[in-house]
């Protein structure tokens, strides 16, 4: 395999090597610079991937990152914490066409969805039915008194409740807890 290497994406274009002899182009992204930064090494992802296979190596290994890579064109995420074998295997599955993505990352990507998504006994990201009742309650701003009648509970239950729900939440109002689990009742009640 030869394999040359480019401070950035411009300096490579702007090379005299033939464009269509290249087989896979790996952009290396650190911390620094993100995928969807304004950075123009990586802004210049879907232009390289129109051409060549082309393959993000990253320290960062946040499934959200590795879903917008592959929007913008790449067909392969490889993180810094795999071995340089596994590495080397998906550089040759992109080349031969295919994609990769690091099944850990997708595998814990997936453990925190199903940790906000409400379960069959009516819990919801890490909190049980009934503090979800509450804290859906506490998210319309309702009173603890309001919150009592409507669940059918005492109001000093719906204070353990809201107690224990900014517990686990470390939040120090009930505004902070609103704004802490926007992202995991928004798609649950539509707010």
């Amino acid at each position: 395999m030869h394999v040359l290497s480019y401070s950035t994406v411009d300096e490579w274009q702007n090379s005299a090597i033939d464009k269509k002899s290249v087989d896979i182009v790996v952009l290396c992204v650190t911390r620094k610079r993100t995928v969807g930064s304004a950075d123009p090494d990586v802004e210049a992802l879907s232009r390289l991937s129109s051409s060549v296979p082309t393959i993000l190596l990253s320290d960062v290994e946040d499934a959200e990152q590795i879903l917008t890579a592959l929007e913008k064109g790449a067909r392969g995420y490889i993180p810094t914490s795999v071995t340089i074998d596994v590495a080397v295997e998906a550089m040759h599955l992109v080349r031969a066409g295919g994609t990769y993505v690091p099944a850990s990352s997708l595998l814990s990507w997936r453990r925190s969805i199903k940790e906000t998504l409400p379960s069959p006994d009516g819990a919801c990201g890490g909190f049980t039915a009934r503090q979800a009742a509450v804290l859906k309650a506490l998210r319309q701003g309702k009173a603890n008194k309001r919150i009592a009648y409507e669940l059918n509970m005492r109001e000093s239950t719906v204070k353990v409740h809201v107690r224990n729900i900014m517990k686990k939440l470390q939040a120090r109002s009930r505004t902070e807890v609103a704004y802490k689990t926007n992202d995991i009742f928004a798609d649950i009640d539509g707010s």
